[in-house]
């Protein structure tokens, strides 16, 4: 027991490391993939067949594939074939390759979403902007843009809390986040192995960082319940 007690604030403080790494991959990911998948659904909406095509393509490769098979290609793909690694060594380069392949993957989740709200705003509510002499670009950010945030903010929030928890697949090229500092413990850590319980700690990470999401989320949706579509 006591030695367990001992035990408590070094595990916690690699948790605390880790879970720092997780937030740093979570931030990233969102500031990447919020307007990079607005842009991508404006080119899978594109008039341009060619343009449009290419972009659905890539979405439903990405969308098609697992995230963990996205990273390795990512990570690896680049010193196999030029036998260079793209990202750099150390910690730094596993997390440059984690928020690259988990900022297009979400970018093209968040497309799909964005889509359906542009599309599914309706197209009278255009026509009118039209009549009262607004622009293309005052149409869309005054009527449509405000519309669709309406729309998508249930199924944006269910992705970002997802991705709370997909953050835990970049340990597979070793990226040392909340659940990989967990199970070093078990391997053998600053004098600790064969201690399985840490790992058990990291789903309260997971728990109140998705806990704080969803309640987030809930008041976001409140303040926006004024505007009914």
């Amino acid at each position: 027991m006591d030695s367990l007690f001992q035990q408590f604030p070094i595990v916690f403080q690699s948790l605390n490391v880790g879970f720092l790494q997780t937030l740093k991959l979570f931030a990233v990911t969102l500031l990447g993939a919020i307007p990079l998948g607005l842009i991508i659904s404006f080119g899978s909406m594109s008039k341009f067949k060619p343009l449009s095509a290419v972009v659905r393509v890539l979405v439903w490769i990405i969308r098609g594939t697992p995230l963990m098979l996205q990273l390795l290609i990512i990570f690896y793909f680049p010193g196999l074939v030029f036998g260079k690694q793209l990202w750099g060594g150390g910690e730094t380069g596993r997390f440059i390759a984690s928020a690259v392949a988990f900022i297009i993957n979400y970018a093209c989740y968040f497309s799909e979403i964005y889509r359906g709200g542009i599309q599914g705003v309706p197209h009278g509510q255009q026509e009118a902007g039209q009549v009262l002499g607004l622009s293309k670009s005052q149409i869309f950010f005054r009527i449509t843009l405000l519309q669709m945030i309406k729309r998508i903010v249930p199924p944006m929030s269910n992705e970002i809390i997802t991705l709370v928890k997909d953050t835990s697949l970049a340990r597979i090229i070793a990226l040392q986040e909340v659940i990989w500092a967990g199970q070093a413990f078990m391997k053998g850590s600053q004098g600790i192995s064969g201690a399985i319980w840490p790992l058990f700690f990291t789903g309260v990470y997971y728990l109140l960082f998705s806990g704080v999401l969803t309640l987030l989320f809930g008041w976001v949706e409140k303040k926006l319940s004024y505007f009914r579509v």
